[in-house]
């Protein structure tokens, strides 16, 4: 996903209402036509104590300079930044990125992973929680910015990246798109959605949702493999991948 226009950035100005005491609900619209509800900008502000036990594991494989894709409201990046951490939380969204700083986050850069270069500086830690692992989009596309990652990260550098393994559910609505997939060459996670709040749409983006062989199978020949998986009580979970 690019930057976001005013217009399109409906996940940010729902986590600036949140954060100014409005109640929002964010919708997820797939582009099969399934439309879903979300409580997300309540769960982008979450203090450390209201973290899922999975996420507050992962915070202990954190080392060196950090940058966070998809930061959001910043939930993560100011936790690290209060540790010590020396932290820049990346956003495609403007209004996001507003409520990092009026939260106090002292590092911020509205780009997409997409922009990626050694220009940025070079990092120790890739944090891609909040289901953020899904940003690789697809096979290719996650080879592709895999690559970019090498390039901006040092020697032992980690990806810590959470997803949803997609293949639990007996829901027709989703049995049948994953098939779909499968039919047009696909994973059946790959999913195309965007984002609406009151009057803002954000643009269609693509989305993977990975069981971990098909992590470990896009981590093939490349310059990263899994060192652990951490799992919740449901079906998302962390993977833990190092650099060789």
């Amino acid at each position: 996903m690019s930057v976001l226009k005013k217009s399109q950035d409906a996940q940010g100005w729902a986590m600036y209402d949140y954060y100014k005491g409005k109640q929002v609900s964010e919708i997820i619209e797939r582009d099969d036509g399934y439309i879903d509800s979300s409580d997300g900008p309540k769960l982008y502000l979450f203090e450390y104590k209201d973290w899922s036990q999975h996420i507050k594991r992962a915070m202990r494989y954190v080392k060196g300079r950090v940058i966070d894709i998809g930061c959001g409201a910043g939930r993560h990046s100011l936790y690290l930044q209060k540790k010590g951490f020396d932290v820049l939380g990346i956003d495609t969204s403007p209004y996001a990125l507003k409520v990092c700083k009026l939260r106090g986050l002292k590092k911020t850069k509205l780009i997409s992973a997409n922009q990626l270069n050694p220009k940025i500086g070079k990092f120790d830690t890739i944090l891609m929680l909040g289901n953020n692992f899904g940003l690789f989009e697809n096979l290719k596309h996650g080879r592709h910015l895999l690559k970019r990652i090498s390039d901006i990260t040092n020697d032992k550098a980690q990806i810590i990246a959470e997803t949803l393994d997609p293949y639990g559910t007996k829901e027709l609505h989703h049995t049948q798109y994953h098939r779909q997939n499968r039919l047009r060459g696909k994973f059946g996670g790959e999913v195309r959605i965007r984002v609406r709040y009151q009057n803002y749409i954000s643009p269609w983006f693509n989305y993977w949702l990975a069981a971990k062989s098909e992590i470990q199978k896009m981590l093939n020949g490349t310059d990263w493999h899994v060192q652990d998986f951490i799992d919740s009580k449901g079906p998302i979970y962390i993977a833990i991948i190092v650099k060789r």
